[in-house]
């Protein structure tokens, strides 16, 4: 699959994958940020992507900052100081195709493992 990509900060790398099998595009950060532990910004990654209609692309934490260093995304918070310089991997973006529903209203689900529990209920 190609999609089209703009480069915005021209001296950063293009989004690569790290080893062969991975399923996330490693992102760089295109800015210095340093921050303390519960605060937010938005780092820049220097580039702008054209994701075709019936695919959708997820930025998610690299593993490695997320473990290291408590590094997120969106509305996870670092849990120590996070340095993040210009250049660092700072996330993943993974490209998956998506399917578009419809909901069916229903007077009865089918039965499931779950039950009548819910989302995250192993019913312990």
């Amino acid at each position: 699959m190609r999609i089209a990509g703009r480069r915005i900060d021209r001296d950063l790398p293009l989004p690569l994958y790290a080893r062969s099998g991975d399923a996330g595009l490693d992102l760089f950060a295109a800015e210095h940020v340093s921050l303390r532990p519960g605060e937010r910004a938005e780092v820049r990654t220097g580039l702008a992507v054209a994701i075709p209609d019936g695919y959708a692309g997820f930025v998610q934490a690299r593993s490695g900052r997320a473990a290291r260093d408590g590094l997120g995304v969106l509305n996870l918070d670092p849990t120590v100081p996070i340095e993040i310089k210009r250049g660092d991997r700072i996330a993943q973006m993974v490209i998956l195709k998506v399917e578009r529903a419809e909901l069916e209203v229903v007077d009865s689900l089918p039965r499931s493992e779950r039950g009548e529990s819910g989302h995250g209920s192993t019913g312990h």
